[in-house]
């Protein structure tokens, strides 16, 4: 792979006032050329990445989803909003995020799930500003349409993380539940986008390899699907978290890919602040 990008993007349209308390906006899908699709993340304080692959941009119509809230569930739809107070006071303190944030989120996901043991794994903090993002080596938003884990990465998780339970735990099912939140102001900019679970079709799903200096996974880039049923959550508070489900070992019907990307809110305003975000990632074993 070279050192740049080696992708190409057109736009088939240009956002504009959705109607029907939506919106339209312009979502980045990747198309499927055949060729490989790679995403690969720096280390040693870089904070860029290099990516491989073709998208497009297609402008979709995106509903407010709380007048609907009610509505969702993670097993129907692949995602539920709902208030969730924390007690952090600094989510830039990695020690605090591990000794407050992490409980707050297994308790949440026990009582969203019914699962019978849930552990935080990993987190992101993300920053639409550059210059945070570069003091506090924290990641940018992800404008490209994708899903966290495929048929073959979300088992092979658990096996790189809890290798000597691995065999026992995947004999029964299991998932891996993200939740999302803002952690300052509310979201103004680079609001998160989720798509309904049942209007996600096999076919959509690219496969795309995850590079990060000492491991390799692998992703989802989702293709466009005009059938894609898409929601946000405006102004999302530090109170209140979107949890969703990225993977599902449950073949039986229930929502096992929720897609999701940032996208350029047509409201954001030059005033509007940079989004800060932390999604943390949870394994679900029932």
């Amino acid at each position: 792979m070279q050192a740049e990008d080696r992708h190409s993007r057109t736009d088939d349209a240009t956002p504009a006032a959705g109607a029907g308390g939506g919106i339209e906006a312009i979502l980045t899908y990747g198309v499927d050329t055949g060729e490989k699709i790679v995403n690969e993340t720096m280390g040693d304080g870089d904070m860029s990445r290099r990516r491989q692959g073709t998208v497009m941009n297609h402008t979709m119509t995106i509903r407010d989803g709380r007048p609907l809230r009610g509505d969702f569930s993670l097993e129907a739809n692949g995602f539920e909003f709902v208030d969730h107070a924390t007690a952090m006071t600094d989510f830039f303190d990695e020690d605090e995020l591990r000794t407050v944030y992490y409980p707050e989120v297994e308790r949440l996901v026990l009582e969203r799930t019914g699962a019978r043991r849930v552990h935080v794994f990993d987190h992101t903090l993300r920053s639409g500003d550059e210059a945070t993002r570069n003091e506090k080596l924290v990641r940018e938003p992800v404008d490209r349409v994708h899903n966290d884990y495929t048929e073959w990465s979300g088992p092979n998780r658990v096996r790189e993380l809890l290798p000597e339970e691995a065999d026992a735990l995947l004999q029964r099912r299991f998932a891996i539940i993200q939740v999302w939140r803002a952690i300052r102001n509310p979201i103004e900019s680079d609001p998160l986008a989720i798509c309904d679970a049942r209007s996600l079709a096999a076919e959509d799903l690219l496969i795309s390899e995850r590079r990060y200096p000492h491991r390799v996974g692998q992703t989802y880039q989702i293709a466009h699907n005009p059938a894609h049923e898409w929601y946000y959550f405006p102004r999302m508070a530090r109170d209140e978290a979107l949890v969703f489900k990225v993977y599902d070992s449950d073949i039986g019907g229930t929502a096992r890919f929720t897609a999701h990307t940032a996208f350029d809110d047509p409201a954001t305003t030059a005033n509007s602040p940079p989004r800060e975000s932390i999604e943390a990632r949870t394994f679900a074993f029932f």
